[in-house]
């Protein structure tokens, strides 16, 4: 049996602590070896405990998470190091700071700390996973050669759920959708501002992230970016050199109406445990651009884009996904690469001059 990830808990309230605690503990593969309640404190522990995992709060007294998070990354250098984030346009804007300052991921506070049940539901469903996940990073994936070779063209659509796709091999890609999850903040912010401003299409991207973080994220992006970014609202008309996320909360989809590409969001049931989900936006990619879709797996926890990625390349569209090295999670990416839909694995810093060079060459594809 796999021995238990070791967590260190920073938080100044001690019910969080305590409702944390029991929770985590309850797994079998997760042990609380330690507990703080400010960051000065925690910076100690870490140092003497060397978690593999930190959650950390962002206000507390004393010294704060922000404060805390490089003196952290110094004392215990492997831990990964999880942002407890409040719900609030303050707590987003933090988490997002923490994220571009080295943290690896964040999850929102349980909305209903006096309810047990559903506290435990919300961690045993969201921290836990990522926890694991997150030690788990460094496990060693089945060696995939980085610069793999373009797939053959595949001539049929194997799934009769989606008869209604056409198949072709000619023409430069005229979408490009990507999917993006744990660790996304950080990979976004050398993917998005590495796009030209001349870029020839619009870039769609799915960003697990609740309502809120998204637009914030956008925001920060557009003042780093020669491209537009932006949060996508429903009926978005959207353009070339324009990069537009999906609003936390709501999947979005890309059409086609006469001369425009059209997003719709709305706020049907989460797929794949998430809302929004990379799936449905590659699904509307390829309905209504076929084999000129392009698509991007970057860093993630799950499976989500994975369905979508298969269809991409039913019809003879192009995928790129992130390498492992350059991932925080090689879970999404990973699942990709591993059912041979990836046409290439790149670095992270490589993947966007690579999706500027398949625009202006389409028939280049090795």
């Amino acid at each position: 049996m796999a021995s238990a990830v070791k967590v260190l808990l920073i938080d100044d309230a001690s019910l969080i602590r305590r409702l944390l605690g029991r929770v985590l503990n309850q797994d079998p593969l997760i042990e609380v070896v330690g507990e703080a309640e400010n960051g000065q404190e925690g910076v100690e522990l870490a140092r003497t405990l060397q978690p593999q995992v930190i959650i950390l709060d962002i206000e507390m007294p004393v010294m704060n998470g922000m404060e805390a998070l490089p003196l952290l990354k110094k004392a215990a250098p492997k831990a990964r190091i999880i942002m407890f984030s409040t719900l609030t346009e303050s707590g987003a804007r933090a988490t997002l700071d923490a994220l571009s300052a080295g943290a690896d991921d964040y999850v929102t506070k349980p909305s209903n700390t006096g309810s047990f049940a559903a506290t435990a539901g919300q961690i045993n469903k969201q921290l836990a996973p990522m926890i694991k996940a997150l030690a788990a990073s460094a496990t060693t994936y089945p060696s995939i050669r980085p610069h793999a070779e373009p797939k053959a063209a595949q001539q049929t659509v194997p799934d009769a759920d989606h008869s209604w796709l056409t198949v072709t091999s000619d023409g430069a890609p005229e979408i490009v959708v990507v999917g993006v999850s744990t660790g996304g903040p950080q990979a976004l912010q050398t993917f998005v501002p590495a796009l030209p401003a001349d870029l020839k299409v619009p870039v769609l991207i799915v960003q697990h992230m609740p309502a809120m973080f998204t637009r914030l994220l956008a925001e920060r992006l557009d003042a780093q970016s020669a491209v537009k970014v932006g949060e996508a609202t429903n009926g978005q008309v959207v353009k070339p050199g324009e990069v537009w996320f999906a609003p936390g909360g709501e999947h979005m989809y890309v059409t086609r109406q006469g001369e425009n590409i059209v997003l719709t969001t709305d706020t049907a049931p989460p797929v794949n445990e998430c809302r929004p989900a990379v799936d449905p936006l590659f699904e509307s990619a390829v309905e209504n651009f076929g084999s000129r879709v392009l698509g991007v797996m970057l860093t993630g926890m799950g499976n989500d884009g994975l369905a979508g990625s298969r269809l991409i390349k039913s019809v003879d569209g192009y995928v790129i996904v992130q390498d492992q090295a350059s991932s925080v999670v090689w879970g999404m990416p990973g699942m990709v690469a591993k059912a041979d839909l990836a046409d290439q694995i790149l670095p992270l810093n490589e993947i966007a001059p690579r999706v500027v060079d398949l625009l202006s060459t389409p028939r280049n594809r090795k």
